[in-house]
């Protein structure tokens, strides 16, 4: 109570930081600014984002402390070694996500270390295709067996169901994502175009109004009643 009787308005409280207690200052990442008074949406986008940032991280990690190597050198190789005949570059780029700069960049490296080689498209020769060699598919299943252990690791304290409903709700969001994203680029298909067209013509002019009457014959004056005009054409 003030001087003169009256309750002081109490201070709105402050809005309550999501995770900071049970992960600490070192683990919260970008979730440090997220709020409990933040839109959902933001709150899922800030969480997959620190999830895939804090994975990565750990990944990058250990892969350079145990083969000294690095996180886009590892997921070149996987994509080479999934495809035994080999991948366009231009391909390449696009599974990984990166571009075609940065997948000659790479090439140029492990063409050199002798993990794969490189050949010109015998269809297309503008186009060049890579494939493992035989060093470099030795080399990479010693990684990726590591590797897929760290992963398991990491995602030892969910349950196999939990996993596969993640998964699942995951790709159904980036289906979601893809579709978007080409109905912005694209446009409507032609279908669905001519159906909007139909649609708003059949609203701006609804098959229940009745049709206009036909046009009326002009009145005629009966014979028997025509009335008389004199020579010059006036009325007497």
């Amino acid at each position: 109570m003030t001087a003169r009787g009256k309750a002081r308005p109490k201070p709105k409280p402050k809005p309550e930081l999501i995770l900071v207690s049970p992960l600490g200052e070192r683990h919260i990442g970008l979730e440090a600014r997220t709020v409990s008074a933040d839109h959902l949406d933001v709150k899922v986008w800030l969480r997959l984002l620190a999830c895939s940032a804090q994975i990565e991280q750990e990944i990058r990690t250990r892969l350079r402390l145990r083969f000294g190597t690095t996180l886009p050198r590892f997921d070149y190789l996987a994509q080479l070694e999934r495809h035994p005949d080999g991948l366009r570059m231009s391909a390449l780029s696009r599974y990984m996500m990166v571009t075609g700069g940065n997948v000659t960049g790479l090439t140029d490296q492990l063409v050199v270390d002798g993990w794969v080689e490189r050949s010109a498209d015998p269809q297309d020769g503008r186009s060049w295709f890579v494939r493992l060699t035989a060093l470099g598919r030795r080399e990479f299943s010693v990684m990726a067996a590591e590797h897929e252990g760290w992963l398991t690791e990491m995602f030892c304290g969910m349950s196999a169901l939990e996993k596969k409903l993640l998964y699942e709700q995951l790709g159904r969001f980036r289906l979601h994502l893809a579709q978007g994203r080409s109905h912005r680029i694209e446009g409507p298909s032609p279908s669905a175009s001519a159906s909007a067209s139909a649609s708003a013509s059949s609203s701006a002019s609804p098959s229940s109004a009745a049709p206009a009457p036909p046009p009326r014959a002009p009145a005629t004056v009966p014979a028997s009643r025509s009335i008389p005009t004199s020579r010059k054409g006036r009325p007497r």
